[in-house]
């Protein structure tokens, strides 16, 4: 009787995690926390591409991940964003990427008419397979960087091809911190004279980056880019 009460015991506890564990839900803890899921692991709902109404076809939906398929019609095609702005937040989320991949993550996006594209407004994450995506030349354009911006080998370390990474963004009064499979990749605040240089010696010093990185604020944004990117698990917690 003892071997089974343990057995059960133990059975428990492992059903209890695996239910912890379950993707795109959130645990009662961080319901209490005020974790907010941005990906219901079934639709779309909350998503749009930018400047437009919907999702685009190229976004599906499969088995509880949300996949970009690059194959898809053109016109299906697009940087989909939040239909929420976002200000001070812990945002998390898993991706990966398939072989010779790219994508981001933008945040602080300004949804305008005037602005064509996400990324004139809004600083990115990278996405990436360091090893064979075309955009592997520059170190602030790896896997977790502040791209284009600052990053390196020494704290870029994505999973290989095929597996999940571990991402997260902090965001409070312009103080800004990245993490990529626990690993710190950036750490800075926005507008400061560090951040300014960093911005004058990368491709954002453009005339057409003028509001670049200019609100501390806005839509968050998961990029279509070369390869398939895949993503779960997408969750924010408002400070």
């Amino acid at each position: 009787m003892k071997r089974i009460l343990i057995a059960f015991t133990v059975f428990a506890m492992l059903s209890s995690v695996a239910i912890a564990q379950k993707p795109n839900t959130l645990t009662d803890a961080e319901k209490k926390e005020g974790w907010k899921l941005l990906f219901d692991g079934e639709t779309t709902n909350g998503w749009h591409t930018y400047l437009k109404d919907t999702v685009g076809s190229r976004w599906q939906v499969k088995d509880g991940v949300l996949t970009f398929d690059p194959n898809g019609p053109e016109e299906g095609g697009g940087d989909i964003v939040t239909n929420d702005e976002y200000e001070n937040f812990d945002f998390r989320l898993e991706w990966k990427i398939s072989k010779g991949g790219n994508s981001g993550i933008i945040f602080d996006i300004q949804e305008k008419p005037e602005f064509k594209n996400t990324y004139l407004t809004g600083p990115e994450m990278q996405v990436l397979d360091n090893i064979d995506a075309a955009d592997n030349k520059k170190e602030s354009r790896l896997a977790g960087s502040l791209y284009d911006m600052v990053g390196g080998p020494e704290v870029s370390k994505p999973k290989p091809v095929g597996e999940w990474n571990q991402v997260r963004i902090l965001q409070n009064k312009g103080h800004l911190t990245f993490w990529l499979n626990g690993i710190q990749t950036f750490d800075g605040q926005i507008g400061s004279d560090e951040w300014n240089k960093l911005v004058a010696n990368s491709k954002f010093n453009a005339k057409e980056f003028a509001n670049f990185a200019k609100v501390a604020k806005g839509k968050i944004a998961l990029q279509q880019h070369p390869g398939s990117s895949q993503w779960r698990n997408i969750k924010i917690r408002p400070l």
